[in-house]
């Protein structure tokens, strides 16, 4: 989610490079933040333009999993942060204007919605969200990150399934106004069958921009996974799938969200983790959050092996990551850890709720934390690693068919 969303972010980034024919803009150069003030109640510390709802909504819904609840200062940020449609933007500097309709965010609103479904109340925010969202549904039946902006996505379809099934709608009754399509019925399109050589039963992030092919993608099969199944970022350990890692002819989500998992089981089995998109002359590094994202996966859709077996990889490695990262990462990892029956509080010696908690105010209750940890704000914690997004932008040249999801032909699994 962490690097999904700075992913997400780029896409602007990347359409606007190619439109106006320049370089990525300065404050990305030299992987400096822009100076952009933390407004309070905010978590993290770093430059919230483009992740700072999605950070937020992540923290809320990894606090509810150890029955934490936000401070009223944080959750009042993150209400004042919607658009009078019900949107949200990735991030709103002065809530006293008008949202730019142009920066309306589908997976920043999806998240929020389920963030708010966490905290409880709100139900007002919560149905404008929804409304939203159905209002921009595509003829495909998915979504896209930024309405009028590309055609539906993976992630995006995916994530907003889990903010409809939050929020207590049936994902498989909201369907296109033209065509009559449903969520489902987009996410069944990202899917690469059996016989393909890149990765037989992964998910795409949408097809090529030029060739409409498929290209496997590690981030878009976690999300495409947990969405067919009809599930939440925050996804639970499902029954035991007892098809193993075979491949089958997809003709359902749960077939789907079958052939996806066992894709990444594969995939993680040799090493127990992702690998981070490729830099130039830089020797392979692993993908913290891709991987946190695949273990909830994996959990949900039966695959619970091989689940435990990366989320004990995470325990050990991850911590470095997780302080770099800040709010946003530590939530993927509490994701991972509840998925697969591990302590948070304890997962690998880290105290992941106290980190959390750390990074923004003092939480109204907090069962696992200590009021020293509450208060303070560590200067290291993010929501996006810079380094990712510094690294995404070096291949700009590449073009936005490449960018559009920071994940694809040159990152197949």
């Amino acid at each position: 989610m962490t690097v999904r969303r700075s992913a997400a972010a780029l896409t602007a980034l990347a359409a606007a490079t190619t439109v106006l024919g320049g370089a990525a803009p300065a404050a990305f150069a030299d992987g400096t933040p822009s100076p952009v003030a933390i407004p309070p109640g905010l978590y993290g510390t770093k430059d919230p333009q483009f992740d700072g709802v999605f950070r937020q909504s992540l923290a809320f819904l990894a606090q509810e999993k150890a029955n934490v609840k936000p401070a009223e200062q944080a959750i009042g940020w993150l209400a004042g942060q919607q658009c009078a449609n019900g949107s949200f933007t990735s991030f709103r500097a002065d809530t006293s204007t008008a949202c730019d309709p142009k920066k309306l965010d589908t997976n920043a609103t999806a998240a929020a919605v389920q963030a708010f479904v966490a905290v409880g109340g709100h139900a007002d925010v919560i149905k404008k969200g929804v409304t939203w969202l159905k209002s921009v549904q595509q003829d495909d039946g998915g979504w896209p990150y930024t309405p009028g902006l590309g055609g539906s996505d993976a992630n995006s379809t995916a994530i907003v399934i889990g903010a409809l099934a939050a929020a207590g709608e049936k994902p498989a009754d909201v369907k296109s106004a033209k065509g009559g399509k449903t969520p489902f019925d987009a996410l069944l399109t990202f899917a690469l069958p059996c016989d393909d050589p890149g990765g037989p039963g992964a998910f795409a992030f949408q097809p090529d921009l030029k060739t409409q092919k498929l290209y496997a993608n590690a981030d878009a099969t976690a999300a495409a996974v947990t969405g067919a199944l009809g599930k939440g970022l925050t996804a639970t350990a499902g029954p035991a799938d007892t098809k193993g890692t075979a491949c089958e002819k997809a003709t359902t989500p749960e077939q789907a969200a079958h052939n996806g998992a066992a894709h990444l089981a594969r995939t993680l089995a040799p090493t127990g983790f992702l690998k981070a998109p490729p830099m130039p002359g830089a020797a392979d590094q692993p993908d913290f959050g891709n991987t946190a994202d695949a273990v909830v996966a994996l959990a949900a859709a039966g695959q619970s092996r091989q689940a435990k077996a990366s989320a004990d990889w995470l325990a050990k490695n991850a911590g470095p990551w997780a302080k770099e990262n800040g709010p946003a990462a530590y939530a993927q990892l509490v994701f991972a850890a509840d998925a697969t029956g591990a302590d948070p509080s304890n997962f690998g010696g880290l105290n992941l709720v106290k980190s959390l908690n750390a990074t923004g105010p003092a939480p109204q209750s907090a069962v696992t934390s200590t009021p020293s940890a509450q208060t303070s704000r560590s200067k290291d914690d993010d929501g996006i690693s810079l380094w990712w997004i510094v690294g995404a932008g070096l291949v700009a040249g590449i073009g936005v068919g490449f960018l559009i999801s920071g994940r694809k032909k040159n990152q197949q699994l």
